[in-house]
């Protein structure tokens, strides 16, 4: 049994940060990724950012230069800051945990920027 725990969400001006958190527990072995993919009304989930075990980061088009996500190995957390925030990036945001056997999401997150 794997449990995510999300937090961070809420409502923001345009311009203004918001950070999300993802704390895993549980049965989980060998995570090989963790981070956060989001999805608008309307639209397919899409990638924000991830990173590795090792450290490595992936982050969307649309997010590079504002976001920066960042990860505790010891304490299966996931952190993602969000500044520059636009309307655009208002979404539900999931996290993800990635290990060698399947992948495991959260419940989501509501992230609303007004304009």
């Amino acid at each position: 049994q794997v449990h995510l725990v999300e937090s961070g969400g809420g409502l923001v001006q345009a311009g203004g940060s918001l950070r999300l958190s993802c704390a895993a527990s549980g049965s989980i072995l060998s995570i090989q990724r963790m981070g956060w993919h989001r999805q608008a009304p309307g639209k397919q989930r899409e990638l924000v950012a991830t990173v590795t075990s090792g450290g490595s980061t992936n982050y969307g088009d649309s997010v590079k230069g504002r976001f920066t996500i960042s990860r505790d190995n010891a304490k299966n957390t996931v952190l993602l800051q969000m500044n520059d925030l636009k309307p655009e990036d208002t979404a539900v945001y999931y996290c993800i945990v990635v290990n060698l056997l399947r992948d495991y999401w959260g419940q989501g997150t509501q992230v609303t920027v007004s304009s």
